[in-house]
């Protein structure tokens, strides 16, 4: 188990329009690979991830960490999202 200790970011806080990444995106996103392993080892796909996250306000939703914490796991580890089966 991987444990990183950092504030989810949601989604609206990360990114601008469409296609651009917030300031505060890219600072969290910084945080975060720097706090993940260089390497682990991964078994093959369909993969099991299990996410725990802590709120600051009984307001936000469920999913608004998990998209941006994926994303920066497949930047560093070079998995696909669409391989995650169980989350």
């Amino acid at each position: 188990m991987i444990k990183v200790n950092i504030k989810p970011l949601s989604v609206n806080c990360a990114w601008q329009g469409k296609r651009f990444k917030t300031p505060a995106y890219k600072t969290y996103e910084k945080a975060v690979l720097l706090m993940l392993p260089k390497r682990i080892e991964l078994p093959e796909p369909p993969f099991a991830l299990k996410l725990e996250f802590g709120f600051s306000s009984k307001l936000a939703d469920i999913d608004n960490g998990v998209k941006p914490f994926v994303d920066i796991l497949q930047k560093k580890y070079g998995i696909n999202d669409k391989d995650i089966y169980h989350l």
